[in-house]
């Protein structure tokens, strides 16, 4: 299924269990257009870029990603460097506890390659749930579940297993901080994306 700003991979045969109906061509476009009029022409994002004298310090930097990228700032100035996750980042500044907005953070979770370590055991990480990526949290106690769908964290019980998730979207971020400030970054690190 294509989006103007995304892409899902669903199997056929779940396609009967979807909210997605068959419609007519002025119906679709009707519907593509206003979706395509709702993004905005310019976003931000951060990209974070190991640069200067790469070649001593080439064999530290992480192997999943060697391509090395130019780029010029909006002052002219240019830069060779190696794009790193924002684990790394953070992991490779930062002498103490890792430094870490709720929007950095919603960002390297929905890319998939970082996972959060909070206090009190809490772990947050991308899922891949039912073809769809959430941002799931692990770690919490029978006493943390109201707070938690207080805070803005949806449950749902999967397997006789029941799991948190941050709801993907516009919304993802302001409960990441609301986490943040009642069970601070711990600790920072990078998976294998599957």
């Amino acid at each position: 299924l294509i989006r103007p700003t995304e892409s899902q991979n669903i199997a056929i045969r779940l396609m009967g269990g979807t909210q997605w109906v068959e419609t007519d061509r002025p119906t679709f476009v009707a519907a593509w257009n206003a979706e395509v009029a709702e993004v905005p022409e310019f976003t931000d994002s951060t990209l974070h870029v190991v640069s200067g004298l790469l070649l001593p310090v080439w064999k530290r930097l992480p192997q999943d990603e060697t391509r090395v990228y130019r780029l010029q700032t909006d002052d002219g100035e240019r830069i060779i460097g190696r794009r790193v996750s924002p684990a790394w980042a953070a992991t490779a500044t930062g002498a103490g506890v890792p430094n870490l907005s709720a929007d950095q953070a919603y960002a390297a979770l929905i890319e998939g390659k970082t996972i959060i370590d909070l206090t009190e055991g809490l772990q947050l990480r991308r899922s891949r749930v039912m073809g769809v990526n959430r941002i799931e949290l692990t770690g919490f106690t029978q006493g943390m579940r109201e707070r938690l769908r207080a805070y803005g964290l949806f449950s749902e019980i999967i397997s006789w297993k029941l799991r948190f998730f941050v709801p993907v979207g516009p919304d993802g971020a302001g409960v990441l901080a609301k986490l943040f400030n009642l069970w601070p970054i711990s600790r920072i690190s990078e998976r294998e994306v599957a």
